[in-house]
């Protein structure tokens, strides 16, 4: 049973930066990813990380947001660095093994989700 287990988050405040980490099941992914909701609007996808190691990410997270991951303990992670408040929002891992040519578009309908971890940044 795949299992995805985000932690990492918090409250900080504008200029802050937080590390997101979400342990996976042991499977292969072949596409990994980072996305965020925030009250009253739609889930967006922030970044993904294809089985090859091809990264893409939304505008907003480019320069400050870098996604990883660790293949050897199936490990997601996000390092968000000058954090807005205007990047206050549930952030949730996903992944899928049947998603290599979605990949790079941060598709919003990867097959397994976790339970997401809250991000708030004050200003």
């Amino acid at each position: 049973q795949v299992q995805l287990v985000e932690s990492g988050g918090g409250s900080v405040q504008a200029g802050g930066s937080l590390r997101l980490s979400c342990a996976a099941s042991k499977y292969y992914y072949n596409c990994m990813g980072w996305f965020r909701q925030a009250p009253g609007k739609e889930r967006e996808g922030v970044a993904t990380i294809r089985g090859d190691g091809y990264m893409t990410y939304a505008e907003f997270a480019k320069g400050r947001f870098t996604i990883s991951k660790d293949n050897a303990e199936n490990t997601l992670y996000l390092q968000m660095n000058s954090l807005k408040p205007e990047d206050t929002a549930m952030y949730y891992c996903a992944a899928d093994y049947a998603a290599w040519q979605s990949c790079n578009h941060l598709p919003r309908d990867l097959a397994y989700w976790g339970q997401g971890t809250q991000v708030t940044v004050s200003s």
